[in-house]
């Protein structure tokens, strides 16, 4: 991707969440040491180094997922989203309602591709990061974050 291969994206502040055949799916990592829960359905083998294994549980009826909930819609196609609203990460996206964006959404044809230049972009724009999709299916992203320390960041609207 350094080769500036891919398409820069907007990354929205949320929490992941996935749908597949009709059915709506939250993020979860098992940590080293910890047995997934019931329903987990891996997304990949568990990493080597740190024992991370992520994947994905089905949303239930809990109250621990009425967010999930109140943004599904049921008509959204296979994919990856992100969760976004009020309720989730602090809002800083300012969302009126939940809502699941697809990943990959808002492209960001003017993403420069040096550290510089991403360093200078990213100070000026107000959203949590770029990631950049490969036609292969590979994925970079890159976070605000990443190159300001947290007493220099300022909130983004």
């Amino acid at each position: 991707m350094a080769a500036g291969e891919g398409v820069a994206t907007r990354k929205f502040d949320g929490t992941c969440c996935k749908v597949a055949g009709g059915w709506l799916f939250k993020r979860y990592d098992a940590k080293l040491g910890r047995t997934p829960p019931e329903g987990f359905v891996p997304a990949q083998e568990p990493d080597a180094t740190t024992g991370h294994w992520p994947g994905w549980l089905p949303v239930g009826e809990g109250a621990e997922d009425q967010w999930y909930r109140e943004a599904f819609t049921g008509t959204e196609a296979d994919g990856t989203y992100e969760l976004c609203g009020p309720k989730v990460q602090g809002n800083p996206d300012h969302f009126d309602r939940h809502v699941l964006v697809p990943h990959g959404k808002e492209e960001l044809e003017d993403a420069p591709r040096t550290f510089a230049g991403l360093k200078t972009y990213l100070e000026d724009k107000d959203i949590e990061g770029i990631v950049w999709h490969h036609p292969d299916g590979r994925m970079v992203k890159i976070k605000r974050r990443d190159f300001f320390a947290p007493a220099k960041q300022k909130a983004y609207a």
